[in-house]
């Protein structure tokens, strides 16, 4: 199994940085490959413009869609994008791991996301969700809050970390055709003891080496739409 991890937090002595070694340590020992993409560590740059491709298509306006059509077919990236296309490419599962920040992720992920889930790449040909450009791939969230459990669901101030998640699950993964794992919750890692802790990591440990038996967060099919627009029966007026 080929795992991709892309990783976004900024201290590495964090519970984030726990997470991410025992991610590595649990994989590579059970015989998984696994490649990581340190945002914070690589300087990833956010911004989502021109800088993502060495050709243009239009001089004068700037039509980010059409832009990466045209790269997609001429070898038109920058150098740091073809790097994740080719993981993104290249793995079975892919992982977002990241704090939970303002009920989203933190802006280098998101820009990540922004600048390699490009047309060509992760979706475009009116491929989607269930035919999306990465279906056959699994991928899974694994996030970090502040909060504690309560406060995530349906009777919580936040509402259920289904509910926070669901533009990443739905927007984001399914969209693109991946077949979406139920997220891996640290809950407010900060107030927990050092014992609770451990088991927080023992935990992602286990899950990580059963990932075939893992929940899955439902998406569209889409022979149930008609260009996004639900077939429903409607009965004729009398």
């Amino acid at each position: 199994m080929n795992v991709f991890i892309v990783y976004a937090h900024h201290e590495p002595t964090s519970f984030n940085g726990a997470l991410l070694k025992i991610a590595q340590d649990s994989l590579t020992q059970a015989g998984h490959a696994v490649k990581v993409s340190d945002l914070y560590a690589m300087g990833f740059d956010p911004v989502s413009d021109r800088r993502n491709f060495v050709t243009v298509k239009d001089s004068v306006i700037l039509n980010q869609q059409l832009e990466e059509a045209y790269a997609s077919e001429h070898d038109g990236y920058a150098g740091e994008l073809k790097a994740e296309h080719a993981k993104l490419a290249w793995c079975d599962v892919l992982i977002l791991q990241f704090p939970l920040w303002w009920l989203g992720m933190p802006a280098i992920l998101k820009g990540w996301v922004d600048r390699v889930f490009s047309i060509g790449h992760a979706y475009g040909g009116g491929r989607w969700f269930d035919h999306g450009r990465l279906a056959g791939k699994r991928a899974m969230c694994v996030v970090t809050t502040g909060g504690s459990e309560p406060v995530f669901s349906d009777v919580g101030i936040y509402d259920s970390i289904e509910t926070v998640l669901y533009p990443v699950h739905r927007g984001i993964l399914g969209f693109c055709g991946f077949t979406v794992l139920s997220p891996f919750m640290a809950y407010g890692p900060a107030r927990l003891s050092a014992e609770q802790r451990r088991d927080i990591l023992a935990d992602y440990s286990e899950r990580l080496l059963n990932l075939d038996s893992a929940a899955l967060i439902g998406n569209p099919k889409t022979e149930d739409y008609d260009g996004f627009i639900l077939k429903t029966a409607t009965a004729k007026p009398a």
